[in-house]
């Protein structure tokens, strides 16, 4: 179905779809990474991604418009996907899943500004307390379930928060460019460009820190996941919402991923549900619907001052 072929709310369905699956790409990282490596992991993701996105493309006759726009997709995809999926990789090596995904949701924040100062895309009143709002409940979130893993080894977890930072900063950086430089692309297109772009960059750093052993069968279904799941379909996706609703929109789903991460942990890991975290999910779903307009605040109509009779 083309873009213009679909309905002014079906963006939704492709919004709750995606923070689904990305909510499940944190497990799965942490899944592959402890075999793996952190390098590796990421690398490994983009190659399956790639091979699994690229023949679609074909298929469907997009290979010139992909060669055509090669050189600015695959600078996007560094920027998107290998520079972003190396520094998470490497901060669960360190820090909980649960955290990484907390920190992840600050990427609309950073998306909104880089918006405002590069697009000049101002967020109305509406959009931005969604943001204030979304922003407050995962820094409530936060401040309840995120922790450290105690004894953890390697570098200091306060390089691997800054990791996460990074990463979402170059997501928000990456979403402008993709609205400035890649519009009217189909979302196939730009999707797999980024993937190759991305294997380009990693291919090399991979390779020097490879791991020592054969990782396992847990391993490698964890990385195919992380390939197929997580970044080609969920890229085709979330291109594709970038193209019908704007960035700073797109960017808002990194607020509900959050969510579907903690459901995972409870139905995969045996993590306790509280009120507490209950409570952030709907803030943090009521400043998504709000960031995203698909809820808006009444606007206040210009009524004129009533007429006094001179006494």
């Amino acid at each position: 179905m083309t873009l213009r072929g679909r309905g002014p709310r079906a963006w939704v369905a492709d919004f709750v779809l995606l923070a689904a699956i990305w909510g499940s790409s944190f497990l799965f990282t942490r899944l592959a990474v402890v075999e793996f490596g952190p390098m590796a992991t990421a690398a490994g993701r983009v190659v399956v991604a790639s091979a699994f996105l690229l023949p679609l493309t074909l298929l469907r006759g997009l290979g010139p418009q992909l060669r055509q726009h090669w050189r600015a997709i695959f600078t996007i995809g560094a920027l998107n996907s290998a520079i972003p999926f190396a520094l998470f990789a490497f901060a669960v090596t360190t820090i909980t899943t649960g955290l990484s995904a907390i920190l992840n949701a600050t990427v609309p924040l950073f998306g909104a500004l880089v918006a405002w100062a590069w697009l000049k895309d101002r967020p109305a009143a509406s959009r931005a307390l969604g943001l204030a709002v979304g922003f407050t409940g995962v820094a409530l979130l936060a401040w309840d379930e995120a922790s450290f893993k105690p004894g953890a080894q390697g570098v200091a977890p306060a390089w691997a928060v800054l990791g996460c930072l990074g990463a979402t900063l170059c997501y928000g950086i990456a979403a402008s460019a993709t609205k400035k430089h890649l519009q009217g692309l189909s979302p196939l297109v730009t999707a797999t460009g980024s993937q190759l772009g991305a294997t380009l960059g990693l291919v090399l750093p991979a390779l020097w820190w490879r791991p020592d052993h054969l990782p396992g069968a847990t391993a490698w279904l964890a990385l195919v996941a992380l390939g197929v799941l997580c970044t080609g379909l969920a890229y085709i996706l979330y291109f594709r919402l970038i193209e019908e609703t704007g960035p700073a929109r797109a960017l808002a789903v990194t607020f509900v991923v959050p969510v579907f991460a903690v459901f995972y942990g409870v139905l995969f890991l045996g993590e306790h549900v509280t009120a507490w975290m209950l409570a952030c999910a709907a803030i943090i779903v009521c400043g998504t619907t709000l960031s995203t307009g698909l809820l808006k605040l009444p606007s206040r109509a210009h009524r004129p001052a009533p007429h006094r009779a001179r006494p």
